[in-house]
């Protein structure tokens, strides 16, 4: 019986410093779904977009996003009584473009509706996330947002995908170069 040899875990193809730049690199290598955070602030609807969502507990049903600490918009969410997150479908691209750039009015002529829950509501979403600000914990540029779930609207539709700085795992670049470059997406 011959020993097996010792073969180490091949070297990535590239080693990147863990500037902002390179987080940016590398971390677009894992890819995300992408949704719209969006609250009812001073009677004026507010939101941005986020890629980083996740569930965080099941009992209770909690959940946790991240948003920059320095987001206009993530501190009239902060203030507000709840939240929802939008996660966007394939198809809405221009979605997560209107509500990621700092210019334009994020809900002008965007057909939206106000939930049960008291947040708004984009059209078409892949999943309606309803929920209520449970603590918030600084880490970091960005805060980590955590909300308990009040309530969960589920559809059928494919979620839009971002990876690599382009939507889809083998979609061509949606006119633009690495998105979030220029914008931020809180």
């Amino acid at each position: 019986m011959s020993a097996l040899a010792f073969s180490p875990t091949p070297s990535p193809a590239e080693v990147l410093e863990p500037t902002p730049d390179g987080m940016r690199r590398a971390m677009g290598a894992f890819p995300s779904g992408v949704t719209v955070v969006t609250a009812v602030h001073d009677d004026e609807p507010v939101g941005f977009t986020c890629q980083s969502f996740a569930s965080l507990s099941l009992d209770p049903p909690l959940v946790l996003f991240c948003a920059t600490s320095e987001g206009r918009a993530w501190a009239r969410i902060r203030e507000a009584e709840a939240f929802c997150v939008n996660v966007l479908a394939e198809d809405q691209v221009e979605m997560c473009q209107r509500f990621g750039s700092r210019t334009g009015l994020r809900f002008a002529g965007l057909d939206w509706a106000t939930s049960p829950y008291g947040a708004p509501s984009l059209p078409g979403a892949v999943l309606r996330v309803h929920a209520t600000l449970e603590t918030v914990h600084a880490a970091g540029d960005h805060d980590i947002a955590i909300g308990r779930v009040q309530g969960l609207e589920l559809s059928t539709a494919a979620p839009l995908v971002f990876h690599r700085g382009r939507f889809g795992l083998d979609a061509p670049k949606a006119g633009f170069a690495h998105w979030g470059e220029q914008d931020f997406w809180s």
